[in-house]
């Protein structure tokens, strides 16, 4: 698809078909996943109104994308928490950390990337990534825990819940990946 210059505007037609006004042919969904994906800006509008509904539009790219591959993004917990907000006072708060949290989660994504294509090179470990994400999950249950703790701040009569005790395997799982982080600082000081 040609990038145009200038904002991309998207129609949508009560027929449910998607006509992309920049270049003048008919898209899909999968179209606009394809777009998102590289980056390219655009807006939904419904052809007859001309109300804005880019966030349902993307909305059901998401889940289209979560209902078609094995691999769903979003667990079922979050799923449940992100209801639990909607109609809460802190319903005004999720938006920016949700953000805020996917730009630090790029940004920290990009720099392990770099690190380990530097450190190593181009490896196999640096293109799959796998330990890396592994850390990276570690990461995200942490920030997880964090801010459950903010919210608790801000609603301090919903009862302090207390810190889940580890099972073994995921004490397993934290000692092995500290050996993998051990095995990967003596190779980079080695380096």
């Amino acid at each position: 698809m040609a990038k145009t210059d200038g904002e991309i505007v998207i129609k949508k037609y009560a027929n449910r078909r998607l006509y992309n006004t920049g270049t003048s042919t008919y898209v899909t969904l999968e179209d606009l996943a394809k777009m998102v994906k590289k980056g390219e800006e655009f807006t939904v509008q419904d052809a007859k109104s001309g109300e804005d509904i880019t966030h349902s539009v993307l909305t059901q790219i998401i889940f289209e994308q979560e209902s078609k591959t094995g691999n769903t993004l979003l667990p079922i917990s979050f799923l449940r928490q992100l209801i639990g907000y909607y109609g809460d006072q802190m319903q005004m708060v999720v938006p920016s950390f949700l953000e805020h949290s996917m730009k630090a989660f790029t940004e920290q994504q990009v720099q392990m990337r770099e690190q380990m294509t530097k450190a190593f090179g181009e490896t196999p470990l640096t293109k799959n990534l796998q330990m890396p994400i592994q850390l990276m999950e570690e990461q995200v249950k942490r920030n997880t825990d964090m801010f459950h703790q903010a919210m608790q701040m801000f609603s301090p009569f919903l009862g302090a819940q207390p810190p889940k005790e580890p099972k073994k395997a995921e004490a397993k799982d934290i000692d092995e990946l500290k050996e993998q982080l051990r095995t990967l600082q003596s190779k980079l000081d080695n380096l």
